[in-house]
């Protein structure tokens, strides 16, 4: 396993065990080395959420799904986030992208439930 992998691995035990600040310093050096890793922009996302950094969340959930406009984990995890925050519309579309490309996504169909 390489420095990156490791640093990414160490990210998300850091990320799970509510350590934000190690976390966040893993994914951040990822990035500094590598801006294009979609994986470091989606996992600084939703620890930006958890710690209540809203706007910065959503600005690395959307690059991550940017980056990797076909990962459904990416996508659901935006929509959540989007919705949390009560950008309804925007959930909403994100949740219609998930289900067009996997019409059986359980988080997707759970989540449309609040839309009709």
């Amino acid at each position: 396993m390489g420095a990156m992998e490791e640093r990414y691995t160490r990210g998300v035990k850091y990320k799970v065990d509510g350590r934000y600040d190690e976390a966040t310093e893993e994914f951040a050096a990822i990035l500094a080395a590598d801006d294009g890793c979609a994986e470091a922009h989606w996992q600084l996302g939703l620890v930006y959420g958890f710690v209540g950094l809203f706007d910065e969340s959503l600005e690395e959930l959307k690059k991550a799904v940017s980056l990797k406009p076909n990962d459904i984990k990416m996508k659901v995890d935006l929509g959540l986030t989007y919705a949390m925050l009560g950008m309804f519309e925007e959930a909403k579309s994100e949740f219609v992208m998930v289900l067009i490309m996997d019409p059986e996504n359980d988080a997707a169909k759970k989540q449309m439930a609040y839309f009709v």
